[in-house]
């Protein structure tokens, strides 16, 4: 397909791209859309025809130049998304129609915000992106719809003009606010609140558990396994199978751009507790954990505390750890609204689905309004909260 000079072609396999090629797109700084990472997940098996994450990537040429690429995967189910539509395919199953397979433009099983048309710097980005969508678009309705999930609010305003259906839902994030360090931020709570964090902290230290952050690389594989097993043991408990395998993180781990980072916890010399974290160019992404047995407060000093106190030794200016969870917001994390944009082809489910969006939207907003009435920080520190329309 052409869009003027521009050619648009549909990749199987993202290894049949050149990795420096991919990676000069504008990827924002997110790990999880860097030629690495997705190539891993296509590598391990992770995505694939076997997984039901098929990969149709588009990609945008000039004179033979990558100028653009929609990292898409066509999908016959809904797992490993975040971004819940199981609904939507019931009504279709109800009225004797297929919902799958649908197309889906987002990073498998990483509910993290970033773009989702990339774009090489200097390009004509607005029209490489339109060219990118239309082709999409022209795979309708074979699929019966395209989702554009955990989108950056600028690209779900733009998809919304282009007649796309907008959804929003919120998670809870924490931003940096130059914070010299732990006890600097803490010192913007109240001091019930303060009080609070500060006893979840000695807990944890007075059990004799001690922390140590590593590179994904500087483990052996025998070190993976321990951290595997933890981590797998979290998903078998809640009955699900790890989305990514021991061997995902080996071959992310060889690559710095995207390798994970690893804290572990120790009691009497033994890891007792892990979590995996992955860092862009100035966020903290908080993605699996897992524990050995119950400790007071370890969950909340592995996930959240250390992951804070991380960013602010680092100077990055964002936290993301993960979906959900109204108890993150004690400690220190703020609603921000996700974005997502969706085209469903049959007209009459689109109408449906954009009402049911309304008033979603409605309880979405409400929902964040009541959560942003209990963060932790002082009545003059409202400032350091991050708004719910930034992500």
């Amino acid at each position: 397909m052409d869009a003027g000079t521009l050619a648009i072609s549909e990749l199987g396999r993202l290894d049949a791209v050149a990795a420096a090629d991919w990676d000069a797109l504008d990827h924002g700084g997110v790990p999880f859309l860097r030629h690495a990472f997705l190539g891993a997940l296509e590598s391990t098996g992770a995505v694939g025809a076997a997984t039901g994450w098929r990969p149709r990537h588009l990609l945008a040429r000039e004179a033979g130049r990558l100028v653009g690429a929609l990292p898409l995967y066509e999908k016959d189910h809904s797992w490993g998304e975040f971004v819940f539509d199981f609904s939507w395919a019931d009504a279709y199953r109800r009225h004797g129609l297929r919902y799958y397979p649908k197309l889906v433009a987002a990073t498998p099983f990483t509910p993290a915000t970033g773009p989702r048309f990339l774009v090489r710097p200097g390009a004509d980005a607005a029209r490489v992106r339109r060219a990118l969508l239309e082709s999409a678009e022209a795979r309708l309705p074979a699929a019966s719809s395209l989702h554009v999930q955990f989108t950056t609010a600028a690209e779900a305003d733009w998809l919304e003009s282009a007649g796309l259906l907008r959804r929003i839902d919120c998670q809870f994030q924490w931003r940096n606010a130059g914070y010299a360090d732990f006890e600097g931020f803490l010192a913007t709570f109240t001091a019930e609140k303060r009080k609070k964090a500060r006893r979840e902290r000695r807990r944890v230290e007075e059990a004799g558990i001690r922390f140590a952050w590593a590179r994904g690389s500087a483990l052996d594989v025998a070190e993976w396994r321990v951290v595997y097993a933890l981590k797998a043991a979290t998903f078998h408990r809640h009955g699900h199978e790890p989305y990514l395998g021991l061997d995902c993180f080996l071959a992310l781990s060889a690559v710095p751009e995207c390798e994970p980072l690893v804290l572990r916890a120790y009691a009497a010399g033994a890891v007792v507790a892990c979590a995996i974290f992955f860092r862009g160019r100035d966020t903290l992404y908080g993605r699996y954990w897992g524990a050995a047995g119950e400790y007071h407060s370890l969950h909340f000093e592995t996930c959240y505390h250390q992951g804070i106190e991380y960013c602010i030794r680092e100077g990055l200016t964002r936290f993301e750890p993960g979906t959900q969870g109204e108890h993150k917001i004690a400690r220190g994390f703020a609603p921000t609204y996700t974005h997502s944009a969706h085209r469903i082809a049959d007209p009459r489910f689109a109408e449906a689905i954009g009402r049911y969006l309304a008033e979603e939207r409605h309880a979405i907003e409400a929902y964040a309004a009541e959560a942003g009435r209990h963060v932790p920080f002082r009545a003059g520190e409202r400032a350091l909260e991050l708004p719910p329309d930034t992500a």
